[in-house]
């Protein structure tokens, strides 16, 4: 009998565990905008999403890939189910509480490097610079140890938490949630929002 979360991890990467492979296939889904998506994972996972978001399904972050499942349901999903509302952020606490739990614990090392990228976005998410810090130390150590063929897609997780460091090193939190929080914007970030490329 299956796990009750491996639907979601099989949706969100293939039966793949080789990184340039499962990015070319999945990388749309992860990162671009589109409704027919939100809908999917609504439909697909919406129950499990809630039920994580009020604090059930802890038994799961028992096992390594059932952590990994429980904070995607945490972090990813909300972002596609509660799109450009502030539930989209409703799960961040309890994620970077449980990711930072199991990296204590080591659990990342026993999942694929790609899948271990799922637990770093955790930590880039956050308005912290010393959760930025860490993201970007993990994802330079991923990229450090992928092997040749598997470099260009980490060095672009690399990347992108490096910007998202600049943006929390900047202005301590991210201007593009301001308006969903109801966070009145500074002078510079106003500015700094009319920059291309700067909404994530």
């Amino acid at each position: 009998m299956a796990a009750p979360w491996q639907p979601l991890l099989d949706w969100w990467f293939g039966p793949s565990s080789q990184a340039a492979e499962v990015v070319a296939h999945k990388h749309g889904l992860w990162f671009a905008k589109r409704a027919a998506q939100d809908c999917d994972a609504r439909e697909r996972f919406g129950v499990f999403v809630e039920q994580a978001l009020n604090g059930d399904l802890e038994e799961w972050s028992g096992a390594a890939e059932g952590w990994l499942a429980l904070l995607l349901l945490l972090d990813q999903l909300p972002r596609m189910i509660h799109r450009d509302t502030p539930r989209a952020f409703a799960g961040d606490a309890r994620a970077r509480a449980l990711a930072l739990q199991g990296l204590a614990a080591g659990r990342e090392a026993r999942l694929p490097a790609i899948r271990q990228v799922f637990v770093y976005l955790v930590l880039e998410h956050g308005e912290d610079l010393a959760l930025q810090d860490e993201a970007v130390r993990r994802f330079r150590q991923l990229h450090e140890q992928a092997a040749p063929a598997e470099q260009a897609a980490f060095a672009d997780f690399l990347a992108y938490a490096e910007r998202h460091r600049a943006v929390i090193a900047r202005f301590g939190r991210f201007p593009h949630r301001n308006a969903i929080l109801g966070r009145p914007s500074t002078p510079e970030e106003q500015a700094f929002l009319k920059e291309p490329g700067t909404r994530f």
